[in-house]
């Protein structure tokens, strides 16, 4: 059957640009003009002398009218035989009705590819959220606000790559299998490589790939990516994502705080021209300048204490936790405590967007240490909406501190901590050629839109998330799994 259709339908008009030229006519006037289009059946009205269709594509609908004296018969006959969900190419004047509704009133249809499956109700969509997930193909055909979430989504990674471009950015790629995981806190996936006989690790981060292109001379560089963690999943947290991440010589964390700012602003007034943003029911405005806060200042306002002043304790920020009642038992060090005091004290309750600056050196092993304070680094996380979107500091460039950091890190590794960094001698011997000053970020892009859509789950912006095995029966919806492991430490 499928060798008596058209190869191909070609010089078609997209209908949203078929749609615009016809909103200026008065109603009921005419072009003169043929268009050619292309899309699928949605929806079809009337059985006598004319039929009216509603055809779908990316960008748009648009009614068709297919009257009997201006078809052939065979033209006219197809589309009486047409389903629900068909995809046709059609050929006809541009009118607007006297109603005043856009339509290409049909002088030819043929029909490009038979559905052979029922399809959702139109007008109710597509609402269980375990079938939107697992067939995201039915969920972008017929709820064209999904449909338009991953357009801002294509949006946004080009105004990202337009905004570093015209910045003398150079845009790279670094291996996704790697000898050594690293540049983050985070347990690998790990595969075996036949023809090597060894180990490879999916990429957590690609930091310090990015670093030794930096050492040799690229000077500011930028990879949009995947990056791979083998942990828990939430409405925040899949288990591969995208990041863009930029490292730029002979700055520091605050010229890339800046950069963040007009950068994420640059992305919104791109993809959605403007940079205020829907967020928990209210608005907030993605321009500069945003608000800057001391990480330990904020945890100490949430909770009473701030733990980047004094000794080193955790027991006093394990009874933190316990009086408000949260499980820390998974938390084996005192960066562990003070993480997940900012997790679930302060990164929940920040609306408008913020830097939070200063962490502490045990929480920031690849981050330089602050001109004021050898036990905090200049380091920031920006947060909106109640999560992080972005992370940066001025890099580490001293190779013994970063050895040292690095041993610090394998030390707790082997103590049980199964993210700790390990250590990277290959990185190591980069740096001793001399890092020059740096400033790096990493921005969560599947969390940027996220934010930028208003979609309350990572999964609402990933096109195919990860999800359970599929069970017949079991009725469940797609949402945060129960088993989850608790959301990974900051990288």
């Amino acid at each position: 059957m499928y060798e008596d259709l058209a190869h191909r339908f070609g010089g078609r008009t997209p209908v949203a640009e078929l749609r615009r030229r016809a909103e200026v006519l008065e109603p009921g006037a005419e072009t003169g003009e043929t268009y050619r289009a292309a899309g699928r059946v949605l929806g079809r009205r009337g059985q006598g002398k004319v039929s009216f269709l509603d055809l779908v594509d990316r960008t748009g609908e648009l009614q068709l009218m297919a009257p009997v004296d201006r078809m052939s018969p065979e033209a006219f006959e197809a589309t009486r035989r047409l389903s629900l969900g068909d995809i046709v190419g059609v050929e006809g004047e541009l009118i607007r009705t006297r109603r005043g509704e856009p339509s290409l009133r049909l002088s030819h249809l043929e029909l490009l590819a038979p559905n052979a499956r029922p399809l959702p109700d139109r007008y109710g969509g597509l609402r269980d959220v375990e079938q939107r997930y697992r067939q995201r193909h039915l969920d972008l055909m017929v709820n064209p606000e999904v449909r338009e979430r991953f357009l801002v989504r294509s949006r946004v990674v080009t105004a990202l790559r337009r905004f570093l471009d015209a910045r003398g950015f150079v845009e790279v790629e670094t291996p996704l299998l790697q000898p050594l995981y690293g540049g983050a806190a985070a347990r690998p996936f790990v595969t075996h490589h036949n023809a090597l006989d060894r180990d490879l690790y999916l990429r957590i981060a690609s930091e310090l790939y990015l670093k030794r292109l930096i050492v040799g001379g690229l000077e500011r560089v930028y990879e949009i990516g995947r990056n791979f963690r083998n942990e828990g999943v939430s409405f925040k947290h899949n288990p591969e994502f995208t990041v863009l991440e930029t490292y730029e010589a002979y700055a520091d964390h605050e010229d890339v705080m800046r950069m963040t700012e007009e950068l994420v602003a640059a992305a919104a007034a791109d993809a959605l021209g403007t940079t205020r943003v829907a967020v928990r029911g209210g608005e907030v405005d993605l321009a500069p300048p945003w608000r800057r806060l001391r990480l330990g200042a904020a945890i100490g306002e949430a909770c009473g204490v701030d733990p980047t002043v004094g000794p080193r304790d955790p027991e006093a920020l394990r009874r933190v936790l316990d009086e408000a009642g949260v499980d820390h038992s998974r938390d084996r060090s005192w960066a562990q405590l003070v993480d997940h005091l900012l997790s679930h004290f302060v990164e929940p309750h920040i609306v408008e967007p913020t830097f939070l600056v200063e962490y502490p050196v045990e929480l920031s092993p690849l981050a330089r240490r602050t001109r004021h304070d050898p036990g905090l680094t200049e380091r920031f996380e920006a947060f909106c909406g109640g999560m992080e979107i972005a992370n940066g500091f001025s890099e580490l460039n001293d190779p013994a501190d970063q050895r040292a950091r690095f041993e610090e890190q394998a030390t707790a590794g082997r103590g049980g901590d199964e993210t700790a960094h390990p250590v990277d001698e290959d990185y190591l011997a980069a740096l001793e050629y001399g890092l020059p000053p740096t400033g790096g970020l990493g921005v969560g892009i599947d969390r940027l839109v996220m934010l930028l859509t208003g979609s309350d789950s990572i999964r609402e912006v990933v096109l195919f998330p990860a999800l359970r095995e599929s069970v017949v029966g079991r009725g469940e919806e797609a949402g945060e799994d129960a088993a989850a492991e608790p959301p990974p430490a900051s990288s």
